[in-house]
């Protein structure tokens, strides 16, 4: 994908632009946390669309200071950051951003950045941005466009949200609950990408809509999606996750979900290369999508699926795992427990590291992906790197704004 048609701006605004980098590293969080105290103050409708526990938690205040500090940085090619705009425009179109959203950003947005940085904030430095703002937000709506109609023009596609019945609600382990979604409408689904998720959207008990995306667990299929949702049970101070306890206390077989259309760009890639999956927690759950995936899609190509969690009374998806692992002789899966109970089977105590990687994967010429919390992946990215992974073959997922594992 390329930016068509993207607006140029002037020499003289791309030169005052590049010249606030460095105030954007020192600011940027402080500009990004005004900004979305502004965004709520004057739209509370807005709280429907973005994740409050996010927004507590500073972490969509960090993940939007990175991406205008990234804009800032290419602003005269903003190709180099079309990835990172595919990203984000993901978890947009999963969310239904649109285009009548962005003047509404853009506003607040420069108000926080003058606000923040006082006199150093001249007329000439806002008009730049002001016209910065309007070619990043072109771009971004271009791109979202696309993915919308892209979404809507395949078979059993749909805009917005759409009902889903549960029909069908499995308890996976002591923290892990599997839900199965049928269309209300009996209609059919559209096929999704392996490691790609959905938004549910709550709409009960709540002054603002709750989103959460999840992670589709299953193969793309033609009757259900599947989800396997984790309990976030509330620690450190931080409250039980409102949209999982809903999920897991409240929702029962026959109850209707809404639900966005599958979105998200980690996803299985083809390749012949022997292919590693490694998960931590509930990160398993994208990355058994990709594995019922790769055994019917790239039969001959060797599979290495890693697991690691506390112990089997919170290892989800553990029994779906083994009988792929049983009927198809290219998968080794491999369990990693680092507080393992009395009768429990597994392959390691403690924790994955890179001298055990290497101890079961024969090459480092294969395509990895992980996903679990950010310091397992922070560790995992770490041992990759450290054992020449080319980096085209390092792929990961966070849960949430994207963040850094460096």
């Amino acid at each position: 994908m390329t930016i068509q048609n993207q607006p140029i701006l002037d020499e003289k605004t791309i030169s005052i632009i590049k010249s606030t980098v460095p105030v954007l590293e020192v600011h940027g969080e402080s500009i990004t946390s005004l900004f979305y105290q502004r965004l709520f103050e004057n739209h509370p409708e807005l709280k429907n669309i973005f994740n409050q526990t996010n927004q507590q938690k500073g972490k969509q205040s960090k993940a939007l200071a990175g991406a205008v500090y990234a804009a800032a940085v290419h602003i005269d090619n903003l190709e180099a950051i079309l990835p990172a705009v595919k990203q984000i425009a993901h978890k947009h179109r999963s969310l239904n951003i649109l285009p009548e959203h962005y003047p509404i950003v853009g506003e607040h947005l420069l108000a926080a950045i003058k606000e923040v940085l006082g006199d150093a904030a001249t007329d000439e430095i806002l008009n730049a941005w002001e016209k910065a703002y309007g070619v990043i937000a072109d771009v971004f709506i271009q791109v979202e466009i696309d993915m919308y109609k892209e979404n809507e023009d395949k078979i059993g596609g749909w805009k917005g949200y759409r009902d889903f019945d549960v029909m069908k609600k499995v308890k996976e382990s002591d923290v892990i609950t599997s839900f199965y979604l049928k269309p209300s409408d009996n209609g059919s689904i559209p096929s999704y990408q392996a490691g790609q998720y959905i938004t549910v959207k709550i709409e009960e008990g709540a002054p603002y809509n709750f989103l959460r995306q999840y992670s589709l667990s299953s193969r793309s299929n033609n009757d259900y999606f599947r989800i396997s949702v984790k309990r976030e049970a509330g620690i450190d101070g931080n409250p039980d996750g409102d949209v999982s306890t809903y999920l897991h206390d409240f929702v029962e077989e026959g109850d209707t979900l809404p639900l966005s259309a599958p979105s998200g760009d980690f996803v299985l890639g083809e390749s012949e290369k022997p292919l590693v999956l490694i998960s931590g927690g509930v990160g398993l759950t994208p990355l058994v999508s990709m594995l019922e995936t790769a055994v019917v899609e790239q039969p001959n190509r060797p599979i290495y699926f890693i697991h690691a969690t506390q112990n089997s009374n919170v290892h989800g998806l553990r029994d779906a795992v083994k009988d792929i692992t049983d009927k198809y002789s290219q998968v080794k899966s491999y369990v990693v427990y680092d507080n393992p109970l009395e009768n429990d089977q597994f392959d390691k105590v403690g924790f994955v590291d890179l001298s055990w990687l290497q101890s079961i994967i024969p090459t480092n010429q294969a395509s990895f992906y992980f996903c679990g919390p950010e310091g397992f992946m922070r560790v995992i990215n770490r041992a990759l790197k450290e054992w020449n992974v080319a980096e085209e073959e390092i792929n990961f997922e966070f849960f949430g704004p994207a963040g850094s594992l460096d």
